[in-house]
């Protein structure tokens, strides 16, 4: 773009390379079509069209002491007059004929001439094309204007902001004026506005969300003893994920940082990661013996599950860390993974002190005998049972003297979770019979996930990061159904001077921009050179003199001469040293995906070709971000996890532990990606985080299940695989629920940002939860190693001492020998 700029400027050929896309600087466009497929170009609508553009550029911009029109703010050609879209003056052209009753007035596509010679390209601004013979047209379904406006300091780039609003509100007047045509307005604004109108929109539905989490996170910690529930935990452990996310929001406010709807994903990142590491708390809370002190149990608490959760937000930190570095080019995602990151760590250490002193307050509570939500004494049973009814069923708890040793440790049975895991899921899910069914439906997940990770696509829509109901919406579905037809106009520049006279050179040319739509100064002056019966390969000299003095001052080829540079040497010998053309290309219904490949053809040829030349489009600088970056953020984020398991698993009890959670992690993603393929997912900025998330919540869910598998010793591999689920299966439980819970909501946005968000959300939870509770307790039990104890053989170091006593029958003379093992 630098050097197309320095050659060419950008900004006054902006109406000749056209873009589809989010086009760098200020503009208005407007689509006009109707809603019976009537011809644009009759007299009715070209009437209408003149009339709509005659209204826009008397748009006036008030600012103290002056009134701005269009005619202040657009880009200027180089006679001084304002640039407007060649369709103005064919349609004028039109006018003019019918008026004079001229009928031999015809427009061709996609290239016409005007008036004046010129050859001008018109397939983006014409659409739903019927043509005659030899390219004329027939009929137009859709007509496209384009207002280009300059930006060249704060004051006029204030006046050309203000002066797109108007322009929506004057295109929308006057559709109220004319409802039998319809009007998609779009400005360079408009794009921003919607993307940030998700926010505004997803209000109502993530307040529902979070009262939906904070009444079921309540529910997961209560059970019917009132004494041993956990209902404020509940709460509290929600209350620390919210903190640890309004403290990241807090520091990128004061620091300066910008905010965009890609946040609305921050919270359920927090959630799932948050909530987690707080039930999983609350789980060994309920393994510790409950005639300890209440230090001693909230050591233990720590010692059991905070290592795990340490490394887990390691793993955060890291695979974050890394989409926030500079190596991520896309600034939403970059800004995104830095949000995560200070929420992840600050989630941490509130977990660490905000939590931890919560648990050790309703620790207290219980072993006082206090009611766990209004912190009452209960009473004894024998006193219970002068109580009402209902009085006795808000205060019902078991107390440690009504209880033997034998039924101390199933104290916290009575809660459902646990119940249901330890009395029926457990035993089920390891039977004989369920393991082949259980096998087979991985079978299948695998088959339908391959199905479409094949399928993955790279989006490049803008429409898909906004609201529905929008400008963009609209204009994006209007512009893809009649204007697909043609890719936008690529610039072709040859940035050196080169033989243009000698005919294998121009060959080259020719052959390079074969199979495209072409308006090329250079095909015109050797048709032009053709007509006057003048060879192409002419003298270097005349060459050059006669496109000087003879070809551009031809009225209808003068406009070329911006298309060309020409130096004049020491010699005073005049050189063509730098020369453009325009190019467009025929599309499909897939025009991004043949656009991105047309470019890259493009460019390889630009390396091998004798010719140095360069393609560009203005919408080339978003297309070539995005191609780079998508994908860069999960890749980087990928091997940043893999190093991190590799290297951890030199410092782990196990390295075993590491590859089966690698294995995991890669199954996980792998469905991940197929999955949302199917589910008309594409793979853009708001997927690839929600991939990056995926590796950590999958991690998060299933270490702590695959430690305890792996270090078990002694017992069978089915009895370690129950003992997992029964230790951990509950926390998992508790925080799919609650994570299900709160996304269901954001399924109800009307915006596209967080139905993507919505979808791959909900396959990451579904498939981790799928291999927790199904895939790897399955697995497990029938894969090597073996947990069989083996017999040690033994050693001097190890040697059982035998005692021997000698037994003495006084009655008789026998001696018996017996042997006891000490």
């Amino acid at each position: 773009r630098n050097l197309v700029d320095s050659l060419f400027p950008v900004n006054r050929s902006k109406h000749r390379l056209y873009s589809d896309l989010q086009t760098p600087g200020r503009y208005g466009r407007v689509i006009i079509t109707s809603f019976r497929k009537a011809n644009m170009l009759d007299q009715h609508h070209t009437d209408l069209i003149l009339k709509l553009h005659s209204a826009v550029t008397r748009i006036q911009v008030q600012r103290p002491g002056f009134n701005y029109t269009f005619a202040h703010i657009c880009i200027l050609n180089n006679d001084k007059t304002c640039i407007v879209d060649d369709i103005v003056h064919v349609l004028e052209e039109l006018k003019a004929a019918r008026s004079s009753n001229r009928t031999n007035f015809a427009i061709t596509y996609p290239i016409t001439h005007l008036k004046d010679g010129r050859e001008v390209y018109n397939g983006h601004q014409l659409g739903g094309v019927t043509v005659h013979s030899k390219d004329r047209v027939k009929s137009a379904e859709a007509i496209q204007l384009t207002y280009y406006l300059q930006a060249i300091n704060s004051l006029n780039d204030m006046v050309a902001e203000k002066w797109e609003s108007i322009f929506c509100d004057t295109v929308e007047l006057f559709q109220k004026s004319n409802r039998k045509v319809k009007m998609y307005p779009f400005t360079s604004s408009s794009l921003k506005e919607d993307f940030q109108k998700t926010s505004r929109v997803s209000e109502r539905y993530l307040i529902t969300s979070l009262v939906l989490v904070v009444t079921l996170a309540i529910l997961c910690c209560s059970m019917q003893d009132c004494v041993r529930s956990k209902p404020w935990l509940g709460l509290l452990g929600l209350l620390t994920v919210t903190l640890a996310t309004l403290t990241a929001a807090g520091i990128i406010n004061l620091t300066g940082g910008k905010y965009n709807s890609t946040f609305l994903g921050i919270p359920f990142v927090m959630l799932g990661h948050g909530l987690y590491g707080t039930f999983e708390m609350l789980s060994s809370w309920r393994k510790t013996r409950e005639d300890q002190h209440v230090k001693e149990r909230t050591a233990a608490v720590f010692a059991d599950s905070m290592l795990s959760f340490s490394l887990t937000t390691a793993m955060y930190l890291v695979t974050f860390g890394i989409g926030a570095s500079p190596f991520t080019n896309i600034e939403a995602a970059r800004i995104f993974c830095c949000n995560s990151c200070i929420a992840i760590f600050f989630n941490y250490l509130y977990v660490l002190s905000f939590y931890g002193s919560s648990l050790v307050f309703t620790g207290y509570i219980e072993n006082n005998y206090q009611h766990s939500i209004f912190c009452r004494k209960v009473p004894k049973p024998e006193v219970l049972q002068e109580k009402p009814a209902w009085y006795r069923f808000l205060l019902t708890a078991k107390f440690s003297e009504d209880t033997d040793d034998s039924e101390e440790t199933n104290t916290y049975e009575s809660h459902l979770l646990v119940w249901f895991l330890k009395r029926y899921y457990c035993d089920w899910i390891t039977n004989t019979y369920v393991k082949p069914f259980v096998v087979l439906f991985y079978l299948v997940y695998i088959s339908f996930a391959l199905m479409g990770y094949l399928q993955v696509s790279e989006g490049s829509d803008l429409s898909n990061i906004v609201a529905t109901a929008t400008r963009t919406i609209e204009y994006t579905t209007a512009q893809q159904k009649y204007f697909s037809n043609y890719s936008p106009v690529i610039g072709f520049y040859i940035y050196e001077s080169i033989e243009y006279w000698n005919t294998s050179v121009q060959e080259d040319v020719l052959e390079y921009t074969k199979g495209f739509v072409r308006i090329s100064w250079f095909e015109s002056y050797l048709n032009y050179l053709r007509k006057l019966n003048i060879s192409t390969g002419l003298p270097k000299k005349n060459f050059t003199d006669m496109l000087r003095n003879s070809f551009l001052k031809t009225p209808q080829f003068a406009h070329f001469s911006e298309d060309i540079i020409f130096s004049k040497k020491y010699n005073n010998e005049v050189d063509v040293v730098a020369s453009r053309m325009f190019l467009v290309a025929k599309t499909m219904e897939t025009k991004r995906e043949e656009l991105y490949d047309l470019l890259e053809t493009l460019r390889k040829l630009s390396l091998t070709s004798k010719v140095k030349f360069i393609v560009f489009n203005p919408s080339f600088v978003y297309m070539d971000r995005y191609a780079s970056s998508v994908g860069a953020p999960l890749q980087n984020s990928c091997i940043s996890a893999l190093f991190l398991l590799f290297f951890s698993a030199f410092l782990v009890a196990d390295s075993l532990i590491n590859v089966w959670l690698t294995l995991t992690v890669a199954s996980v993603e792998f469905g991940v990606i197929g999955f949302m393929t199917l589910w008309k997912v594409e793979l853009d900025c708001i997927s690839v985080l929600c991939l990056i998330y995926g590796i950590n919540y999958t991690i998060d869910n299933c270490a702590p299940l695959l430690s305890t598998f792996v270090l078990g010793k002694e017992f069978t591999r089915t009895k370690w695989v129950k003992n997992a689920l029964e230790v951990h299966g509950v926390a998992i439980l508790q925080s799919y629920l609650c994570y299900i819970v709160g996304l269901i909501p954001l399924a109800a946005v009307p915006s596209n940002l967080t139905r993507t968000l919505f979808r791959c959300l909900f396959l990451i939870a579904l498939v981790t939860f799928f291999h927790c509770f199904a895939i790897l307790p399955v697995i497990l039990t029938f894969l090597p190693p073996s947990k069989k104890k083996r017999k040690e053989k033994k050693n001097p170091e190890n040697r059982e001492e035998i005692e021997c006593v000698e037994m003495v029958d006084m009655d008789s003379t026998r001696v018996v020998d017996q042997i006891t093992t000490v």
